[in-house]
């Protein structure tokens, strides 16, 4: 039916291609103009599109004019023409979406066409890759064009000094990697000062590798930390009595979720060696957590796959591209259990100062497009939550590559011996060969079975990360063998040598099948680059990690009662079927997981919205008294709601409590009494308070010089917030660890999150805003008044007046001489009444 219907109506891809194509026409028609224009009128025409977006006019409109613009600059600075195809990718990324473009159609400069045309707005375009090495030489290559036509380019380096990074992102277009900018938002909603902010607004954004940014780190947040003071001899004791378990009979693992559990003797050994009587017992859970996080540590994260010891630091390994990840650490205590068993100082655990996910961080840019060579897989996920629809663009030239069929062993062992004999093969033939591995260790066990047949290759994996680009360059020379974890050199092109079309090309090796089609296909994209010859291949066995969660024990039987041996091969459809239908399981299992991430990184950032708006708000504004004055407005009001409930007679009310709270909260000692409360409606009330307060703060203001109050106030604001939002942080991370036994109960967790999540965020307001008012109300300020020191701390010093105390929130009066309802076993009297 669905072929029936493309034959009629044609296929929507096709039918946006041929869309475009009328425009890519139009250029072409302009092309003969555009070359005759000298130097100068070609840089002129930024000016004239600048002035004419300024009268009204749109980017949409001026594209044809624009892009003919940078493709003429483009020849003439560069050497590189754009091809049609590349003006159709274009055209794509300036619509908000995904252009997916096959390796080597020259993605990096099919950007510079709307990152030109969108630079012109004067709002900043972000330009996005996966590691510095590529930003900087994009921006340093491509910033020849844009200089050439009058714009300006920066590179946003981790390096950089604050005063550089300001600079960078001053300029019209700003290169630099997702880890950058999502960091360098995080810590501008952190400043003091608005001039230590160093991003504008978002506006736009190209993400280059869109798929790995966008989904294969999506369930990664960016984190902030700082120390929190914890003892570390738990993580040392965890990790010595787990050494001594057995697997199988103290613990079993499953390999499908990567977790670990002790058995009933286990159990047993862990209560006799620690001295308990009970693990699971209310007051063993830090010991319990403990252990379980070094049966993790020990039984399922390898070295060299998940992670590597590197000048005394364990360094985690991404696992879908081979790379470190540097100053990442597993949270929950995991990366703490790991440092143990590796015998090494355990690092503190850390408090989480500001957070975010590349999924929340992306989408807030007003716009935003991506291009990658495999993103339709992953088509569905990327429509759902980003908005983005993929466009499949041809190929400049005919794709020639030959993709040659699985080939299945038995053993691991037989599989890379005829691996070895492959290559050994083809490398007599002068040919290069590619193979990617999809772990450190075994990128090292094929590289020490390739010595011992005395084959010279080169090895890049996420250990020598700084010369991946020139190694993966290189791959396509004659006689050239390659080894590298998954997509380690992702952005650079392999170019043949001479003489390699004649032997075939180059020729890629996957060495296992990876639970995500499109990291295979990225690894298959290596080859027949721009009409290229070429070939791939992957070789696996039933060993392998995929075969093995997904049922290879069926097909081991059967080569088994065949009498396979190591290194003969099955070759099967049904084979080839079951391990892409394993894939898409895999592949789907993986969208519902980040699906979930960000459901509950919704709540958060609904939160972190509101709170990083309100910042700015502060922090923008000359004057934020009528901002303070609408934080006192509230505490006022709960604290008669409280002692004065509908519920209550007047007479009954407790006035003396509210006396009480108003004196050590917000106005002097004796400047009102119970009388002069007497009698009044709560709104007569709430009015005669707030004017006494905003009389106090007039007073105040003149005592202090309305300079100095002003800075005053926005001290005591920032840090009210940042404290108190850092503590709601780690507070929601708490009840998100165990909102999930909750589902035990019949409750939906996700929606139970969510309530609670807004309950404390409406006790965090209402925290800010009791803070706010104490500190502008009663703290004395020192004359020499720093926002740095003050939010720091150092210059408030409030141990003269009163300490306020909470309002008791009682549904029913509670006696001045009964026990207070806050459970401190104290009379009311004297804790909350006072």
């Amino acid at each position: 039916m669905l072929g029936l219907v493309k034959k009629i109506f044609g296929d929507a891809n096709d039918r946006e291609i041929k869309r475009l194509m009328r425009t890519v026409e139009q250029i072409n028609g302009m092309e003969p103009d555009y070359e005759k224009l000298s130097d100068d009128a070609l840089r002129a025409k930024t000016d004239e599109f600048k002035a004419r977006l300024e009268k009204g006019e749109t980017t949409e409109k001026l594209l044809p004019e624009a892009f003919a613009t940078v493709r003429e600059a483009s020849r003439r600075t560069l050497g590189m023409r754009h091809f049609d195809v590349q003006l159709l990718g274009g055209m794509v990324l300036h619509d908000g979406k995904i252009a997916e473009m096959k390796t080597g159609e020259g993605k990096t400069l099919v950007a510079t066409l709307p990152v030109y045309l969108n630079a012109l707005v004067g709002k900043g375009v972000h330009v996005v890759t996966v590691n510095d090495y590529l930003a900087q030489r994009d921006s340093e290559t491509m910033g020849q064009l844009y200089n050439f036509l009058g714009l300006t380019v920066g590179c946003n380096l981790n390096s950089l000094s604050h005063e550089e990074k300001q600079q960078a992102y001053a300029c019209d277009i700003t290169y630099g990697t997702n880890n950058e900018f999502g960091f360098d938002y995080l810590r501008d909603n952190m400043v003091l000062y608005k001039e230590q902010m160093v991003q504008k607004p978002l506006y736009f954004a190209i993400i280059d590798e869109v798929d790995s940014i966008l989904v294969d780190e999506a369930r990664t947040p960016l984190i902030i930390s700082g120390q929190a003071a914890k003892s570390t001899e738990l993580y040392f004791s965890a990790d010595r009595f787990v050494s001594r378990l057995n697997a199988e009979e103290d613990y079993t693992v499953d390999v499908k979720l990567r977790s670990v559990t002790l058995t009933e003797a286990g159990v047993e050994k862990a209560e006799r060696a620690f001295a308990i009587e009970n693990l699971f017992d209310h007051a063993n859970v830090l010991l319990n957590h403990h252990i379980q996080q070094s049966l993790k540590a020990h039984a399922v994260m390898k070295r060299d796959v998940d992670y590597v010891v590197q000048n005394d630091e364990v360094v985690i390994v991404d696992e879908f591209t081979g790379r470190l990840m540097s100053g990442r650490r597993y949270s929950d205590g995991l990366h703490q259990a790991i440092e143990a068993k590796e015998q090494m100082k355990v690092q503190n655990e850390s408090m989480t100062l500001a957070t975010i996910t590349f999924q929340n961080f992306f989408r807030m840019y007003r716009k935003l497009a991506g291009m990658t060579g495999t993103a339709k897989t992953e088509e569905e996920e990327f429509k759902k939550i980003y908005n983005l629809e993929v466009v499949q663009i041809p190929t400049n030239r005919t794709m020639i590559r030959d993709d040659i069929p699985d080939v299945v062993y038995k053993s691991v062992n037989g599989k890379f011996a005829s691996v070895v004999q492959e290559i050994v093969e083809r490398h007599a033939k002068n040919q290069p060969v590619l193979v990617g591995t999809v772990s450190i260790e075994n990128s090292e066990r094929l590289s020490d079975m390739l010595r011992r047949k005395g084959i010279t290759h080169k090895v890049l994996n996420a250990k020598f990360h700084a010369e991946e680009a020139e190694i993966i360059s290189r791959a396509g020379e004659a006689g050239a063998v390659t080894i590298a974890t998954n997509m380690a050199g992702r952005g650079t092109d392999i170019i043949l040598g001479d003489g390699v079309a004649e032997v075939g090309g180059l020729h890629i090796i996957g060495t296992e099948r990876h639970e995500s089609r499109r990291i295979d296909n990225q690894l298959r994209g290596r080859a027949g680059r721009q009409g290229d010859p070429g070939s791939t291949q992957f070789y696996l066995s039933l060993e392998d990690e995929l075969m093995r969660r997904f049922g290879s024990e069926n097909i081991m039987g059967m080569m088994n009662r065949l009498g396979f041996e190591e290194d003969q091969p099955i070759e099967s459809k049904l084979v080839a079927r079951a391990i892409e239908s394993a894939q898409k399981r895999v592949e789907g299992n993986n969208f519902d997981t980040r699906k979930i991430v960000l459901q509950y990184d919704d709540v958060m950032n609904q939160q972190r919205e509101i709170i990083y708006k309100q910042r700015r708000e502060v922090l923008y504004s000359d004057n934020i008294r009528e901002i303070v004055t609408e934080m006192i407005k509230p505490v006022v009001e709960r604290i008669v709601e409280a002692h004065c409930p509908e519920t209550e007679v007047p007479e009954d009310w407790d006035l003396q409590a509210v006396v009480d709270y108003a004196h050590a909260t917000f106005l002097p000692e004796g400047s009102i009494s119970k009388d002069e409360l007497w009698g009044k409606e709560k709104e007569e009330m709430m009015a005669f308070l707030l004017r006494r307060v905003n009389e106090l703060y007039d007073e105040r203001e003149t005592q202090m010089g309305p300079e100095t109050m002003r800075e005053f106030e926005k001290v005591v604001v920032l840090r009210a917030v940042d404290s108190k939002w850092m503590d709601h942080i780690d507070a929601m991370d708490q009840l998100r660890q165990g909102i999930h036994l909750r589902a035990y109960g019949g409750t939906d967790p996700l929606r139970e999150y969510q309530f609670e999540g807004f309950e404390m965020f409406k006790e965090m307001i209402d925290n800010i805003q009791e803070e706010v008012t104490k500190y502008i109300m009663k703290a004395r300020v020192e004359s020499n008044l720093e926002r740095k020191a003050v939010a720091e701390g150092q210059a408030v010093d409030n141990k003269s007046e009163p300490q306020s105390k909470k309002p008791a929130r009682r549904e029913e009066r509670v006696g001045r001489n009964d026990l207070c309802p806050c459970g401190s076993g104290k009379k009311y009297k004297q804790c909350h009444g006072k």
